[in-house]
């Protein structure tokens, strides 16, 4: 029997390949600190965070090798989850909410506590702006991760009150409101606060006392971190600059720029370096402290807090100056 070849195999369709997609290297967190784990908090009824805001932090923590939790601030229910994200040991407790909730967090964390990045998710963002340099939450959030180093912050203490930039005593305090108001676009209520600013604009000088020194009466009284100021390379007191200006137009002025520009360029500020200030008037004490306005004691004493809180935030001085 003659051998037969056998048939060629009949070419079947093989199913085709599905492209593998290139996996995302995670971006790497920064070399000064260890971070292994974080905890975000935030407020999606902030000023400038917005609903998607809890999303759209899980979507940046995707990209770091860290583990993340992530925490939607509830009215009612902020204060205990503060302390809960405290207490639950982070290497880092980032806060994406207004100025009061910010400041709030760093009073609890203290010298003591994990390391704090409080991100611009407000209206004012004084202390987040004075750490990161920008206005953009997702910017900051990624800057601390990736360039953050431990940093000390110091601030000021007045009636159980804490600010790490800058508190505002007097007359102008009464400005920030309609400042802000008008900021935001609200005409009418801006109309309304300056008006009313107009009213006690010059109701009554305070008087102020710097480290047990002679009292000094003045129209009002800026309390300035070293954080802020450009007269103190170290923390060695709050700078303290009395102003007298001639009328409300200056006034104005002062209370427009106080917030953010070099006090000691003004003819009508005098400044020097104090711990203890002392503050008194014939009635409650007009403050903003943090860009939030408050009312004190017609005697109330402010303490400087040289070592206040630990923050995570990149060295923003000039190379010849953080060297």
């Amino acid at each position: 029997m003659n051998a037969t070849t056998p048939p060629s195999p009949v070419p079947m369709d093989l199913p085709e390949t599905a492209p593998v997609e290139a996996v995302a290297e995670p971006r790497a967190l920064t070399p000064h600190v260890a971070i292994s784990r974080v905890v975000i908090l935030v407020n999606t009824l902030s000023g400038s965070v917005g609903p998607r805001a809890v999303a759209e932090v899980e979507a940046i923590m995707a990209d770091y090798p860290c583990e993340a939790e992530i925490v939607e601030l509830v009215g009612a229910t902020m204060d205990a989850q503060i302390d809960a994200a405290l207490a639950s040991n982070p290497d880092v407790l980032f806060v994406l909410a207004g100025d009061g909730t910010a400041r709030a967090a760093a009073s609890r964390a203290g010298p003591g506590g994990p390391l704090v990045a409080p991100l611009p998710g407000g209206t004012m963002n004084m202390l987040p702006r004075a750490l990161y340099g920008t206005g953009d939450w997702k910017l900051a959030l990624r800057e601390a991760l990736e360039n953050g180093s431990p940093r000390c912050v110091s601030g000021g203490l007045v009636e159980g009150q804490s600010f790490y930039c800058a508190g505002i005593f007097g007359s102008p305090a009464l400005w920030a409101p309609a400042r802000e108001a008008m900021r935001t676009g609200k005409l009418s209520l801006a109309w309304t606060y300056g008006r009313r600013a107009l009213k006690r604009a010059f109701s009554g000088k305070i008087r102020v006392e710097l480290d047990g020194g002679k009292v000094r009466r003045s129209e009002a009284l800026a309390l300035i971190s070293p954080m802020i100021s450009r007269a103190m390379d170290d923390p060695i007191g709050l700078e303290a600059a009395a102003m007298d200006p001639a009328d409300a137009a200056q006034v104005f002025r002062l209370a427009a720029n106080a917030l953010f520009s070099d006090w000691r360029q003004d003819p009508s500020v005098v400044t020097q370096p104090a711990r203890k200030i002392r503050i008194r008037a014939r009635s409650r004490i007009p403050a903003v402290l943090d860009g939030e306005p408050t009312l004190l004691h017609h005697d109330t004493m402010v303490t400087f807090i040289p070592k206040a809180w630990q923050a995570l935030a990149p060295d923003l001085r000039p190379q010849g100056e953080a060297d």
